[in-house]
């Protein structure tokens, strides 16, 4: 080799070096900048087994405070071992407010894995790639920088890389079966991942960096992050505008046109109650049994009859399996994160039932009418509501959304009735008499609600109330016949498939 020569690429390295250099100090400094703008970014590296990933990460992170990011490698399990929502331990890492996540690994590899091992249909694939979609729209809405980066390898280049850590004590450990498989089916997994770029590059496009030029992928990775994160700070938080899609609805009344008339008589009652008590704890065990997740979603008035409503339909249930999720104001910690995110954290295991006492229609409502959000926020919310059902349905669950209704007369009997209480007083506060005075406004904005969220597959029951005790029946009624019907449906897919 000329001295000539073995000086460029001397020079070349240098000043990829110094680019390298430049580009930390300037994440170094954005890091600051997006915690005053309360800015979330995420980073998912996606690529080839031994295409640097990891290293990647650690050259991104080096010179950037651990106290305001931080790094996860969600664990991709066999389909027949998952116990939640595919994308649940990915929503569940989404970072707060100001901070950055990089997720070595994620959702693409997941979808991408199972299609190739056959652990799922084409049918299936198609609906994880739609829910990826939403799920990155909805985080890009709510103002996240999402960045999403491929580390692509030859086929020879791979095989080099497995062979040398297979080739060292202290290494061989990192090579997988799986890797070994991956390497062994390349040309498919490469078809693979082109499809899954091609299908979900639109919202969020995919940045295809060369792994095998690790210095030049480092530099090329801080540019574009650094890139879009400029971007962004000079624009401000990003806020979707909202839009619908053509979901399957079922028509609602308005809730002024509600007969609040039923009632039942105190023997009924008893009579019917234990009946359908003794069925529900029967389903239970069924569906624990053949890992059907149950989501019962509880909203209404207040004093309308939730509580006593709720505990008639855990009473019969095994407490190891079910949870009730009283949904009060966020906390910080909350605030800071897309709104569905407390939710996807306090979603049910297959098999167990989840009851929400309050819920993410909290966004259409209070947040809604007391400005806690912007109007473009929730006009938004009315669709990604609708995904997100979606998604639970999609993954087997049975979603059930009850608004617990009482008129405005009963409501004052019951506020006077607590107040005058003092084993009740507990029970009303400020806030409901307050909430009380805008009972038209709350009454226009669940009317929406309830017609432009209850699908099919996630449908709302209006229950009429002014008697609590025909109420309670009717909702174990409805709960009873949709875990039927679940259980019905599950055993006609075995029998298919």
């Amino acid at each position: 080799m000329s001295e000539e020569i073995k000086e460029e690429k001397i020079s070349k390295k240098e000043q990829m070096k110094q680019e390298v250099k430049a580009l930390l100090e300037k994440l170094k400094g954005q890091q600051q900048l997006l915690r005053e703008a309360k800015l979330p970014v995420i980073v998912l590296i996606e690529g080839w087994a031994a295409a640097g990933k990891g290293s990647l990460i650690n050259e991104l992170i080096s010179e950037i405070d651990p106290r305001f990011y931080n790094v996860t490698s969600p664990v991709i399990q066999r389909e027949n071992e998952c116990r939640y929502p595919f994308l649940y331990p990915y929503a569940e890492k989404i970072p707060e407010n100001g901070k950055i996540m990089f997720y070595d690994s994620g959702w693409m590899e997941d979808v991408v894995r199972k299609y190739v091992r056959h652990e799922i249909t084409k049918k299936e694939y198609k609906t994880r790639v739609r829910s990826v979609n939403e799920f990155e729209r909805q985080l890009r809405d709510a103002g996240y920088i999402i960045l999403k980066i491929f580390l692509d390898i030859s086929k020879e280049e791979q095989f080099e890389r497995l062979a040398n850590l297979q080739d060292k004590a202290n290494t061989e450990w990192r090579v997988t079966e799986e890797d070994r498989w991956q390497h062994r089916e390349y040309k498919r997994f490469r078809e693979a991942y082109e499809n899954f770029m091609d299908a979900t590059g639109d919202t969020v496009k995919w940045h295809k960096i060369d792994g095998s030029k690790r210095r030049k992928a480092v530099r090329d990775s801080l540019a574009l992050l650094t890139g879009k994160i400029e971007k962004a700070l000079e624009k401000g938080k990003y806020n979707g505008d909202p839009f619908e899609e053509d979901f399957p609805l079922i028509p609602m009344p308005k809730l002024s046109e509600v007969d609040l008339s039923p009632a039942l008589e105190e023997e009924e009652y008893k009579e019917k109650l234990k009946k359908l008590q003794k069925r529900l704890a029967e389903l239970h065990n069924i569906i624990y049994r053949r890992k059907i997740p149950v989501v019962l979603c509880y909203e209404g008035w207040d004093a309308a009859g939730k509580g006593g409503n709720i505990r008639r339909v855990t009473y019969p249930l095994d407490p190891r399996g079910f949870d009730v999720m009283p949904i009060a104001s966020p906390e910080p910690h909350e605030l800071n994160r897309q709104y569905l995110w407390r939710f996807w954290t306090r979603l049910p295991k297959s098999g167990h039932v989840c009851i929400f006492d309050r819920t993410w229609y909290g966004r259409v409502m209070v947040e809604r009418l007391e400005g806690f959000c912007t109007e473009k926020d929730w006009k938004r919310a009315y669709n990604e509501i609708n995904e997100f059902e979606r998604q639970l349905t999609d993954w087997g669950a049975v979603v059930l959304k009850f608004w617990i209704h009482i008129d405005s007369d009963t409501q004052l009997a019951r506020f006077t009735d607590r107040q005058n209480t003092p084993e009740k007083q507990w029970k009303i506060t400020d806030e409901d008499w307050r909430n009380r005075e805008k009972w038209p406004q709350y009454e226009e904005a669940i009317d929406e609600m309830l017609e432009k969220t209850s699908t099919k597959n996630a449908p709302w029951f209006i229950i009429e109330s002014n008697d609590k005790k025909y109420a309670r029946i009717r909702t174990l009624e409805i709960i009873i016949e949709a875990l039927e019907e679940a259980i019905d449906h599950h055993m006609e897919k075995i029998l298919n498939d």
